[in-house]
């Protein structure tokens, strides 16, 4: 098995700037996926200060990160960019798990699995 998530430096650099305006220590980045968008999943990224039992810890480039058990097979090989177009900037998922995604790119299906999906 090769990297389940890998964070580009550019992408960990902004990622380190979100988390250092929160103030708090015990900040980890969330990674998941959740069933909706209009493909059936969703990427799900979010500043949490909670770690269950069933989240996988991870430390990629000085980011402490939790993949919660259920999305680690939608998220292996998962390399997490942050892309700059004109004055704004968002991250970007480059996932080889993805068969099929909508024209946003934020919500995609599987080969095995294609989720529950909802209007965008």
């Amino acid at each position: 098995m090769g990297k389940l998530i890998d964070i580009s430096e550019f992408a960990s650099k902004q990622i380190k700037e979100m988390l250092a305006q929160n103030d708090d220590d015990n900040l980890f980045l969330r990674v998941g996926v959740v069933d909706g968008g209009c493909s059936g999943l969703s990427y799900d990224l979010k500043l949490d200060d909670i770690q269950t039992e069933d989240d996988l810890y991870l430390e990629i480039r000085e980011v402490k990160v939790l993949v919660d058990s259920r999305s680690i097979e939608f998220l292996e090989g998962l390399k997490i960019d942050y892309l700059v177009q004109g004055m704004t900037g968002g991250f970007t998922m480059d996932n080889p798990n993805v068969k099929a995604s909508c024209g946003c790119g934020a919500s995609f299906r599987t080969a095995t699995y294609r989720g529950k999906a909802q209007k965008c």
